[in-house]
């Protein structure tokens, strides 16, 4: 079952415009390794949708997901983290490279899909509103890089993903929609990992169609 947030979303964040056929949202992907959803996320948009993405972007050289910008004709692009021994430089530079990517590609909406890098609260500021992010848990049970491992070991009865907006926190931005599946004493992470991608595949398309056509509001 899929359960969907209340329309209205807090003041602090800026949506996307509404898009139409004729001028679909721009969207890029943000990648890490495989980007698991890209490709479902690509397929729903073969037909015509109120999005279309235009870059996918990495972090990675090795990143399988870049595959799907030859397959389906998009732009990619990799930005290594450029060499500092200052950590925090390093961090800026590398944001700063890729918020500059996203505004010569004209982006409007940033779909993280297995990006493994922390956004700075300075990168997220320039686009609070306008970037999401899918989790594999039921938010705010099980935030982290472990949430299978963690929902296993917790032996509860069901789990899910979480599309949520990005703020400054990790996995604690306001949660756009949320679908349920069941855990059993059989399951174990992989299984359950299996279980929810398949639930990921769906929903994170389906939440980027409603952010495109307006479903979602700032709250006056």
């Amino acid at each position: 079952m899929i359960t969907f947030a209340v329309v209205f979303v807090e003041v602090e964040y800026i949506l996307p415009r509404i898009a139409s056929l004729a001028n679909p949202l721009r969207v890029a992907v943000l990648i890490s390794g495989t980007g698991a959803g890209l490709n479902s996320l690509l397929e729903h948009q073969k037909t015509s949708r109120t999005h279309s993405t235009k870059l996918i972007l990495s972090n990675n050289n090795d990143a399988y997901g870049l595959i799907y910008g030859n397959k389906y004709n998009i732009k990619c692009k990799v930005i290594p983290l450029p060499h500092s021994s200052n950590k925090d430089l390093q961090r800026t530079m590398h944001e700063d490279l890729i918020n500059q990517e996203l505004i010569n590609s004209n982006i409007e909406l940033i779909v993280l899909n297995g990006y493994m890098r922390i956004l700075t609260p300075s990168f997220v500021s320039k686009w609070k509103g306008r970037i999401i992010n899918i989790h594999p848990s039921l938010l705010p049970k099980f935030p982290g890089a472990h949430a299978h491992r963690d929902v296993i070991k917790a032996k509860v009865s069901e789990s899910g993903c979480t599309v949520h907006l990005v703020d400054d926190g990790v996995d604690t931005g306001y949660i756009l929609a949320q679908e349920k599946v069941s855990v059993n004493s059989l399951d174990n992470i992989k299984s359950l990992q299996e279980k929810i991608k398949k639930v990921e595949h769906r929903l994170y398309p389906k939440v980027i169609d409603d952010i495109s056509i307006g479903k979602y509001h700032i709250k006056s």
